[in-house]
């Protein structure tokens, strides 16, 4: 009786023995990949770690130098300001902060009446930060450098994509900036289209007598 109980326990036993061997079997085969691919995962994990710090520290560096442009540019210390902000983009082109002093460079280059240099900064702005209410702000002012650059089709183009960007009352003026632009370039019929939005989209803005007045100069026979 006690050798058949033995034998039964036996038999009992062997699934789970049969298991531990495949499992052994398995990571002598397999284990040695199962751990590269761990510390793989793991040095990923460092790595990015290791590169947010990093930028942290880069942001940091870099705001605090801007911060410095960004006082000199209020005080009108264009030129000061302007350098600052130019060695801010080159030592940090990939924080937020090196990508913003573009701005306030261009900023510093279009108070002192340097078009092309705040078109190209303007420029290099947009291109790493095409989108917000900071974007719109860089581009009505990249619009109005190359209207001063005498680039007026180019600058029509901008004030047309900022149309309904912001409040109505700047809505109407974008309109009349970009017929102005238009008008300069020679394209009257262009010029007038936009001028006859502002009647019928915007007409409570304060530029309603100026576009009046305008549309009536480059069609008298619009206006009865």
């Amino acid at each position: 009786m006690s050798q058949d109980y033995s034998q039964k326990s036996s038999v009992m036993q062997d699934p789970g023995a049969e298991l531990v061997d495949r499992a052994q079997g398995l990571w002598a085969k397999f284990g040695q990949a199962i751990l590269i691919g761990v510390v793989v995962i793991a040095a990923a994990a460092a790595g990015t770690v290791y590169w947010q710090q990093n930028q942290a520290k880069q942001e940091n560096a870099a705001s605090e130098k801007l911060a410095q442009a960004n006082e000199l540019f209020w005080r009108a210390d264009y030129d000061r300001s302007r350098t600052i902000a130019q060695e801010v983009s080159k030592a940090y082109p990939g924080t937020p902060s090196g990508i913003d002093a573009l701005r306030i460079a261009g900023d510093d280059a279009y108070w002192r009446g340097n078009w092309k240099d705040a078109i190209a900064d303007y420029q290099a702005y947009l291109g790493k930060n095409s989108s917000g209410v900071v974007a719109a702000g860089v581009r009505r002012s990249l619009a109005y450098a190359l209207e001063s650059n005498k680039q007026y089709e180019e600058a029509a183009k901008n004030l047309d994509q900022l149309i309904g960007v912001f409040d109505r009352e700047s809505s109407g003026e974008l309109l009349f900036a970009s017929a102005r632009c238009l008008s300069a370039a020679g394209k009257n019929d262009e010029a007038k289209k936009r001028l006859q939005r502002i009647l019928d989209e915007y007409p409570d803005a304060s530029v309603q007598l100026q576009t009046r007045i305008e549309l009536g100069r480059l069609s008298p026979q619009v206006l009865n």
